[in-house]
């Protein structure tokens, strides 16, 4: 289902920009921020992630591009249309997809994609209600009230509802939350075909996996604050750790002596782990030392990072908590943590 053009308005290079953008709460003793100096470019036609733990300022960052929650300071663009000057022109050009599932029970979907459209101006010769539905599983459906449907069902009604205006861009906060794992396939393969088809997609999700599967392009939110942004790719290549698993020819009681100065661990007596860090030790220092042990190798694996290892490094960095997996025993001397 292509993305129809959003009016005459020139195409931009990022979907979304923000620009030192922060948002402050007030309590009874003083004030809470949730977001802080956050400036970020989603490309136009990306996939982009966006990842953090509970609490991080993920779902506030994203009800202030919903317009549901005002910022405090800085500068937010969707599709080009500032946020304070252009306000319904930037909400024309976005829709999100909740994690909660809020849909009136008394409603068949038809009605509500009819009544979503409306609310956005759509003329009837124009809405695509019967189509929406069909590229989410639920023409089938159409006629049948809300209330009677799966909760896979809503999670995909709820796509819907956010595609009626032909947005170019798409917001998906936590999509397959508390969904099998069919649901969550089949909600993936109609991410990747509305990417494909032009759409720019802002997802956040608990899933590093898919995360890693599915985004070009990441962010991590922590403590309100962006702590990385950049490529899936190069995001895992600054975790500068990796394992080598050695299957050996005979059984082994103890990690030898020879590989003291590495983070070696024995799984089994003829399988040994070893941790290291590419930028400091060869992997030429590490063979050597393997040969002088005098071990047999009948199998030797190489293990890489992935997105959860660069997420829980930089996470736990900022709570004082270390770097995930230590890579070496001199990670600690070297201020990794």
């Amino acid at each position: 289902m292509a993305t129809a053009p959003h009016g005459s308005h020139a195409l931009p290079e990022n979907a979304v920009s923000l620009k030192g953008v922060g948002k402050t709460y007030r309590t009874r003793g003083g004030s809470k921020p949730a977001l802080t100096d956050v400036t970020l470019d989603i490309p136009r036609g990306s996939l982009f992630g966006l990842l953090g733990p509970n609490g991080a300022g993920k779902s506030t960052l994203i009800n202030i591009l919903a317009q549901l929650v005002i910022k405090s300071v800085g500068e937010v663009r969707i599709w080009g249309f500032d946020l304070d000057r252009q306000p319904r022109a930037a909400a024309a050009a976005i829709g999100v997809v909740p994690q909660e599932l809020n849909i009136d029970p008394f409603f068949t979907p038809r009605e509500l994609l009819d009544l979503q459209a409306g609310l956005y101006g759509v003329p009837k010769r124009q809405r695509r209600t019967m189509e929406i539905l069909a590229a989410v599983g639920l023409a089938d459906q159409a006629e049948s009230y809300t209330r009677t449907l799966s909760g896979g069902m809503r999670r995909r009604l709820m796509v819907a509802k956010a595609m009626v205006h032909c947005p170019p861009v798409l917001v998906l906060d936590e999509p397959t939350a508390g969904v099998d794992v069919e649901l969550r396939q089949q909600l993936w393969s109609y991410v990747r075909e509305l990417n494909a088809a032009g759409t720019t997609l802002l997802l956040t999700t608990h899933y590093l996996e898919e995360a890693e599967e599915l985004c070009d392009r990441i962010a991590i939110i922590d403590h309100g604050r962006v702590i990385a942004c950049d490529t899936t790719r190069a995001l895992v290549r600054r975790f500068d750790s990796k394992e080598l698993v050695f299957t050996l020819g005979e059984d082994v009681a103890a990690v030898p002596h020879a590989l003291a100065g590495f983070h070696a661990t024995l799984e089994g007596p003829r399988r040994l782990r070893l941790s290291y860090q590419p930028s400091r030790v060869p992997v030429g220092e590490i063979l050597a030392a393997v040969q002088q042990a005098g071990l047999t190798v009948t199998d030797l694996s190489t293990v890489e990072p992935d997105l959860e290892d660069i997420f829980l490094q930089l996470t736990r960095r900022r709570d004082g908590t270390g770097g995930g997996r230590t890579a070496h025993p001199a990670a600690a001397a070297g201020g990794r943590g």
